[in-house]
């Protein structure tokens, strides 16, 4: 038995390092496959932005995000005919990155890009219906569509391995791997994560649920300059003002020598998530609802300069109460048959850091939101689109925006704050957005189906003053060069966009 278990070791090794390698080279037609996505887009702003009607895709991707390019490729390293229950073999690759020649400040450079998956699968290798995969472990429930987003997402910062069960109606994710590059790059520390996922489909088509975790750990290492450690006795606000070193030599003066030395610690995150999904009944052609509740890994050190010397201050117990909620449903809606077709969705999110109560930041926010786009089909091809975006972003924390062209001198009634732990005059940010246009789908109706062009018109209030990336006043040394803009609350985008997957 154990001759037998050692052989099948042997097979699942050289089958998911070795052979990939061989197999690229001598590849047969129709072994290697490819595929991807692109979005390009040209959005000449007229009022100094930066080409997207609002900061970020809660009021909804379109006109939001800007361009983006994947390529996803396969090889078949070993085949099995469907129906089959051989062993077989495959490695897959994805590059991707945001920026197209002539549409965004990078130019297309590849510097804009990365190699983002690579991973071997292999199924029916030591335990029948069992798939493993050793590599990148990225694995989500399902996408919010219209705001670009995955809330039920696992292991998209883990590399290791992976063994999934699949039934008809079951599927069961076990993983293990390791962290380190992904949180601490150049900087690297071994980050042991482990965690799984499980998805049931109730009725087949109809109805079916899903939730998962994983779990991140960091342990304490002393002597490992990489690895987390506290400086004592500091606080955020010092760290927040860099004047941890300033307010020591403050108490003892000369002794830049004698600056605390660091204390070994251990570090950890976790991440809990559920998925809801359900449809093929009446108009509602399907529906997705994911949650997610995190405690993020803290952070580890940053460096202070000071009289000519730079100090290390280290702050992974300042950073361990990072914890953030994220929900999200989506529902696709067929209204009138081959005619009118809705997508509408929703979005709740809080973050809250417990270390933080004197700083406003998006560490201490609370935002709802809500999008609902229509699709009117004038022709099989051509096809009219409306979109209706409305959300409130809250500071838990103080004031955070600025609602006014001269809130850059202002916090609480009209007090600078000279000191900076807020930031602007306001808590509290609601912006709505307007979108539409003609929209040309070659391959039919279809909210989802690409590719699209678009000829789009978007419009956006926002109580908070110039609401979209620009290159307007944001600081003091900048007015005393330049002096403030006008007083923009309105912006609107004229927009030509392609979209589609290969």
């Amino acid at each position: 038995m154990r001759v037998r278990l050692s052989r099948w070791w042997s097979a699942l090794i050289v089958t998911l390092c070795l052979g990939p390698v061989a197999a690229w080279a001598e590849a047969e037609p129709g072994r290697f496959s490819a595929g991807g996505y692109f979005r390009v887009m040209s959005r000449p702003d007229l009022q100094g932005g930066n080409g997207s009607l609002g900061f970020w895709n809660l009021y909804g991707r379109l006109l939001n995000e800007g361009p983006y390019a994947a390529l996803e490729m396969r090889l078949d390293v070993l085949r099995n005919p469907a129906g089959h229950r051989d062993p077989w073999a495959a490695v897959q690759a994805r590059i991707e990155g945001g920026s197209v020649a002539n549409a965004d400040a990078g130019n297309g450079g590849l510097a804009n890009f990365r190699l983002s998956q690579l991973y071997v699968r292999a199924g029916n290798i030591l335990l029948d219906r069992v798939t493993w995969q050793l590599g990148t472990q990225e694995s989500y429930f399902g996408e919010l569509g219209l705001y670009d987003m995955r809330p039920a997402q696992l292991f998209e910062q883990m590399l290791g391995l992976s063994a999934r069960y699949e039934v008809d109606r079951f599927d069961l994710l076990l993983a293990v791997g390791d962290s380190g590059y992904a949180l601490r790059g150049s900087e690297y520390d071994p980050i042991a994560t482990v965690g799984g996922s499980v998805r049931v489909r109730l009725v087949p088509a109809h109805l079916e649920l899903g939730t998962g975790g994983q779990y991140a750990l960091e342990p304490k290492t002393p002597g490992d300059r990489f690895a987390p450690y506290d400086t004592p006795d500091i606080t955020w606000e010092q760290v927040v003002r860099r004047e941890v070193v300033r307010d020591f030599l403050a108490a003892h003066p000369g002794e830049e020598d004698f600056f605390p030395r660091p204390i070994a610690t251990q570090a950890s995150s976790w991440k809990v998530v559920g998925y809801l999904g359900f449809g093929g009944f009446g108009p509602v052609t399907w529906n997705n609802f994911f949650i997610h509740y995190a405690k993020r890994h803290p952070d580890r050190s940053y460096v202070e300069h000071f009289n000519g010397r730079d100090f290390t201050i280290y702050i992974t117990s300042l950073t361990d109460q990072r914890y953030e909620l994220t929900a999200g449903d989506e529902v696709q809606l067929r209204l009138v048959p081959g005619r009118l077709e809705a997508v509408w969705a929703g979005l709740y999110g809080r973050d809250v850091n417990l270390d933080n109560t004197v700083q406003a930041g998006e560490d201490n926010r609370e935002y709802l939101s809500t999008v609902l786009r229509l699709q009117l089909y004038l022709t099989q091809t051509t096809h009219l689109l409306l979109e209706n975006a409305l959300a409130k972003e809250v500071s838990l924390n103080g004031n955070l925006y600025r609602n006014h062209v001269d809130s850059v001198f202002e916090n609480d009634d009209g007090f600078p704050d000279s000191r900076g732990l807020q930031f602007g005059d306001s808590d509290t940010r609601i912006t709505w957005q307007f979108k539409t246009g003609i929209v040309l789908n070659p391959t039919g109706p279809g909210i989802y189906t690409r590719p699209s062009l678009r000829l789009l018109y978007g419009l956006q209030y926002s109580t908070q003053q110039q609401a979209f990336g620009s290159g307007y006043v944001s600081s003091l040394d900048q007015y005393n060069v330049f002096g403030t803009g006008p007083e923009q609350h309105w912006h609107s985008l004229v927009a030509i966009e392609a979209e589609g997957w290969f």
